[in-house]
């Protein structure tokens, strides 16, 4: 990072300290993180920007009663379904680096499955109904998906983040975040979100609300991230800071 880098996000040194601080228990068995991918809903329409956030059902196992972002691993069908526009040059060569064999077609199923995930636990729909019912969507949600007459939009996502879970954690992935603007919705399904779903609750945040929410650390960093990149103008050039953890302490690199 340059000095010009570091002046314009004075927090960015202290991001990984403060991973490397929270406490984490490790009694499970290592195994490898799986790609995973995370939507992160912007609204700025009005004088301060926005998130949406859910709250994750208080009776589940894994981070119960959590504000999170929708978002979860890579199905088969991410890398089959049909789209319209493109990711960007930029988004695409940061989600080819520092992986194993990288393709675009692994980046591609990457902001699909941000996008498939958002619409399975909020019901809402990234994307464009300029075209039609897009052919021959692969079986099950991205299905559900296509019925509403929807194409999911690349060229609308930008990725702003990398993380890897730490190993000896009960799950392990290795997750990409992304940000859409809300401007981008196409359609919207009623009744996902309740208290028999994954998320119980949605709530549109400041940045300065989440600092009163249960969050995991890493989305909290993120959130920080992301805050520092919209007052930078959230220009595409910008780097994309990539976590993980080396020798039980976070490094934080630039993509």
């Amino acid at each position: 990072m340059s000095a010009s880098d570091k002046a314009d996000n004075p927090g960015a040194d202290d991001y990984a300290q403060r991973l490397t601080a929270d406490a984490r228990e490790r009694r499970w068995p290592n195994v490898r993180p799986r790609d995973a991918a995370t939507l992160i809903i912007i609204d700025r329409t009005g004088p301060v920007p926005k998130v949406l956030m859910g709250r994750r059902h208080p009776r589940h196992t894994f981070m119960p009663g959590m504000f999170v972002f929708p978002g979860g691993r890579i199905e088969d069908g991410d890398r089959r379904m049909n789209v319209t526009g493109s990711l960007a040059e930029t988004c695409e060569t940061r989600l080819m680096a520092r992986v194993q064999r990288p393709t675009m077609s692994r980046a591609r199923a990457l902001a699909l499955a941000a996008i498939r995930e958002t619409f399975e636990e909020t019901g809402l729909l990234f994307g464009s109904r300029e075209f039609g019912t897009p052919d021959n969507p692969p079986p099950g949600v991205w299905s559900d998906f296509a019925a509403h007459g929807v194409y999911p939009d690349l060229e609308a996502l930008t990725f702003i983040a990398r993380a890897i879970t730490p190993p000896r954690r009960p799950k392990r992935f290795d997750a990409r975040f992304f940000a859409i603007d809300h401007a981008s919705l196409a359609h919207r399904i009623e009744g996902v979100v309740g208290p028999t779903s994954e998320l119980d609750q949605l709530a549109w945040v400041t940045f300065e609300e989440t600092k009163a929410f249960a969050l995991p650390a890493v989305t909290r960093v993120v959130l920080d991230e992301l805050a520092d990149r919209i007052a930078r103008g959230f220009a595409p050039w910008l780097p994309v800071p990539f976590y993980y953890e080396k020798n039980r302490a976070w490094v934080r690199e630039e993509l």
